[in-house]
């Protein structure tokens, strides 16, 4: 059992009364002072504040008297005592939780707040709370929670550890450092040992353990659906679509009807084709190609019309805004639309009629853009390309639409060599996939390399998207006030200090410039290191450089791909804010007044959240692959690359495979090691021997822990 539910089995059929509550002490009456805003209290008022007994009242009188010579309080009148610490000083933020029990909260004004673990109070990971500041730590602000404004969730995933008489439930995620309890009628017939989704009921006040009941059992730990399925919920994203949705996909018309056509612009006789992954089964976007007589190439990017089908405010797009996204899960794609619309109806399969919403472009020869155009438009792919089948025309010279593809290529080399020259970064690198059996068992790692054809499509996609982008956003007049833009801001000055420093220990220089100086730099930095062994580690120290982006109705532009405006509007059948776009950009097209910027902002707000929890359960079920795919390969060496060092261990990738690991400090027993923060290393006490990020080590898998996701190394030598 984890280390929870070890604790779990001391717990009594009540809730346990947290310690403080039992006994007189320091904390306790600090405690007392923060409720009520540090107001002048005498004795009595402190031992009332406490559930003190009348023979207390000496023993409050001692400790209060004791406190003020420790300068924990003052007392400003005879008889009174208020801290000598307290700040009225009240932020709110979102707290983020830390393995180690403590955490971080997050403010308007970017400057994290501690939270020690005795002042979570009643907070738990990612609710929004009011913190007070009560002093530093280490030159941080920290503080206490003084209240949850807002849970993030009242649903958790977790092991049930069920008793004669109650049951508690360890959550699974390792940033919430509590048990729920939950009475023996409400666990829903839950095993001992199952996993199982808890819903928060109450938290009594002075209680440690909040109350809940099991809202759904999702199976025993360990199998495969059962661990993907609990990712899934752990990060409230949903498993399957409602009856009810389904069977209003069911019923949509999909005939295309005369009327319908006559309305559209006709690109049913031109060449076009789509590009996609092997595996993949809805497909967003096609391209045709038509060679003019000046010379020049009018390329379309024809992109699903999904707002033919999905009326706003019907039970399909209520449906769509909730999930936002769809999830790319290791093993399995959990859409945002009914598969019937993304894989069906609004899939641009060849030989396939389709509705399409276009931006088209006439290009000369050094693809600049001559005219451009959008609207309604009606397909009829030609052909279905794989990025494999794709490329091999373009190696022979020679098959399907090979003059076409090669044309298209050229064109898109020089757009990128434009954007590249103008301070976009293009960080490259390469993505690793496993290869899964029939039953969802990792059976080998590939590493997934961008090529020529990727880059085409990727490059005529941010075409499409920063031109719609400044088609609206350019346009200071008219019915449409505001748009959704995908927007990027400049990188964080102290992270580019710590790249420069970073690059120097592989000889590498780098200047920590500001503006678009830095993306220069990185650019070069990039180029500098390609095809060393500190490549991929130099690249995702850059990485992490960088902003996240997200989506606002406020234009900054996007500080990565240099552009003063951009947006999405490729990819409607896997992203909702790419369906505002279009509704967005045919309000503009008809001169009609569009969806107001207050319920714009509402939206981009939830879709970025969305996004970001569609990410981390994506990443949550890769880190449960590489676990799963080491488990027979306990004992063996492997060569590996150390990306991280903290207080408590060493973090390395596996080169081969990409898997990631720690090695505890602890588990190195023969030297003392310790984590200098100014050098940023690790070393050791007595040998003197450095770890430094980006060392090449040998490493040996000794456990793989599959309920936590978690892979430990133990250190073997330095490679030389």
């Amino acid at each position: 059992m984890s280390r929870k539910n070890k604790k779990s089995k001391k717990h009594s059929p009540l809730l346990r009364k947290k310690s403080s509550d039992k006994k007189v002490n320091s904390k306790s009456i600090r405690q007392v002072f923060y409720q009520r805003q540090n107001r002048p209290l005498n004795h009595k008022q402190v031992a009332a504040a406490l559930d003190g007994r009348p023979q207390d009242a000496a023993e409050v009188i001692t400790l209060l008297n004791k406190m003020v010579k420790e300068n924990i309080l003052i007392s400003p009148a005879r008889g009174k005592f208020q801290l000598a610490d307290f700040s009225t000083d009240l932020k709110v933020g979102v707290l983020q939780g830390t393995k180690r029990g403590m955490g971080y909260v997050q403010t308007d004004s970017k400057e994290d707040i501690f939270i020690d673990n005795r002042h979570m109070g009643q907070a738990l990971d990612g609710d929004t709370v009011e913190v007070q500041i009560s002093g530093t730590r280490s030159g941080q602000p920290s503080g206490r929670i003084v209240r949850v404004v807002e849970r993030s969730t009242i649903t958790f995933v977790g092991i049930i550890d069920v008793s004669d008489r109650f049951a508690f439930v360890v959550p699974s995620n390792q940033r919430i450092h509590i048990d729920f309890f939950v009475p023996k009628k409400d666990i829903k017939g839950a095993k001992n040992g199952q996993k199982v989704i808890v819903e928060l009921v109450e938290w009594p006040e002075g209680t440690e353990n909040p109350v809940g009941k099991v809202i759904e059992v999702l199976g025993n730990a360990g199998e495969h659906d059962v661990e993907m399925h609990a990712i899934l919920a752990e990060f409230g994203l949903p498993l399957e679509f409602p009856e009810e949705v389904l069977a209003a996909a069911d019923k949509i018309d999909i005939s295309i009807s005369q009327q319908e056509i006559s309305q559209r612009r006709d690109f049913r006789s031109i060449t076009t084709f789509t590009i996609d992954p092997d595996d993949a089964k809805d497909f967003d976007d096609a391209l045709s190609v038509e060679f003019l007589d000046n010379g020049n190439i009018r390329a379309g990017i024809h992109i699903a019309d999904v707002t033919h089908y999905l009326e706003p405010d019907k039970i399909l797009d209520r449906e769509a805004v909730h999930r936002a996204t769809s999830v790319y899960m290791v093993d399995r794609v959990v859409p945002m639309l009914p598969e019937v619309l993304s894989n069906m109806v609004c899939s641009l399969r060849p030989n396939e009629e389709k509705l399409c919403f276009s931006a088209v472009f006439e290009l000369d020869q050094n693809a600049q853009v001559i005219n451009e155009w959008y609207g309604k438009t009606i397909i009829n792919s030609n052909h279905r390309f794989t990025y494999d089948s794709a490329q091999a025309v373009l190696d022979a010279g020679e098959g399907p639409f090979a003059k076409e593809l090669k044309a298209l290529l050229k064109l898109s080399k020089i757009m990128r060599q434009e954007r590249t020259a103008h301070g976009a970064i293009e960080f490259g690198g390469s993505e690793v996939k496993f290869e899964l059996d029939e039953d969802g068992k990792p059976i080998g790692v590939k590493k997934k390399i961008m090529k020529d054809t990727n880059r085409l499509i990727e490059d005529f996609m941010l075409l499409a998207n920063k031109s719609v982008a400044a088609k609206i956003g350019k346009v200071k007049q008219g019915p449409v006030k505001s748009f959704v833009y995908r927007v990027h801001d400049e990188p964080d000055p102290d992270k580019l200090v710590e790249l420069k420093a970073f690059a120097r220990r592989f000889g590498h220089e780098f200047s920590a410039a500001k503006d678009k100086g830095a993306a220069f730099a990185i650019t070069q930095l990039l180029k500098d290191v390609a095809g060393q062994p500190e490549e991929d580690i130099i690249r995702h120290m850059a990485v992490r450089t960088m902003a996240k982006a997200y989506y606002s109705t406020d234009n900054m532009g996007h500080y990565g791909l240099s552009f003063d405006y951009y947006t999405h509007f490729t990819s409607p059948i896997r992203r909702y804010p790419d369906i505002l776009v279009h509704r967005q950009l045919e309000h503009f097209l008809q001169n009609e007044k569009g969806i107001a910027e207050e319920e714009l902002n509402l939206l981009c707000r939830h879709c970025s959240i969305r996004e970001r929890k569609a990410t981390e359960a994506e990443r949550a079920s890769i880190k449960y692959k590489q676990v799963e795919f080491m488990l027979d390969k306990i004992g063996e060496t492997f060569a590996g690359i150390i990306t991280g060092l903290t207080n408590w261990g060493i973090y390395v990738e596996i080169i081969e495979n990409s898997c990631e690991g720690m090695i505890s400090l602890q588990s190195m027993e023969n030297d003392h090691y310790t984590f200098d923060e100014d050098k940023y290393q690790i070393i050791g006490s007595r040998r003197g021997e450095v770890f430094n990020i980006g060392d090449q080590i040998d490493i040996r898998v000794v456990r793989g822990d599959l309920l936590n996701k978690q892979l430990d190394f133990e250190f073997v030598s330095f490679r030389k």
